[in-house]
């Protein structure tokens, strides 16, 4: 009887083979890491400097774009904190909207002397390309403002 419980509790040889079977390396997978990477792709995103490289490269439609982009990226910004602040009801809401009024102010003066201007060819240059964004922002302070008197 104790000769059938251990035959029974013994692994069979077939087992014990497939367990010490030698078994073959796997092959090393290699993955692309920051490491193998080339340096160009994780530096910073860069104007290429040959189309850039001074403002007389530049023209006139160009320069007033860009002079335009950065106030109304200031509006935008102006816009987004003073509709959060709105939205959320908080004390600093009416000092926001005021703000944003202000920077939007600016741009549409920026706007308006270079559409206003003798130049006929950079006006609709300018309209075109940017006369959609202000309008757009235009009418989300509108918005705001409608938002905030009806929460009074």
């Amino acid at each position: 009887m104790i000769a059938r419980s251990l035959r029974r509790s013994a692994p069979s040889k077939r087992t014990i083979q497939s367990l010490t079977r030698h078994q073959q390396p796997q092959p090393q997978r290699t993955y692309a890491t920051l490491v193998n990477t080339p340096v160009t792709l994780i530096r910073p995103y860069q104007q290429p400097t040959a189309l850039y490289s001074s403002s007389s490269n530049k023209s006139a439609a160009d320069e007033k774009i860009e002079e335009i982009t950065e106030l109304y990226a200031t509006a935008q910004d102006e816009f987004e904190i003073a509709m959060e602040e709105t939205e959320k009801l908080t004390v600093y809401a009416e000092e926001d909207r005021k703000a944003a009024r202000e920077e939007l102010e600016k741009v549409k003066e920026a706007y308006q002397q270079v559409v206003g201007g003798e130049d006929k060819e950079l006006a609709e240059e300018v309209k075109r390309r940017i006369g959609q964004r202000i309008r757009e922002l235009e009418h989300g302070v509108a918005a705001m403002e409608e938002l905030a008197q009806n929460q009074d």
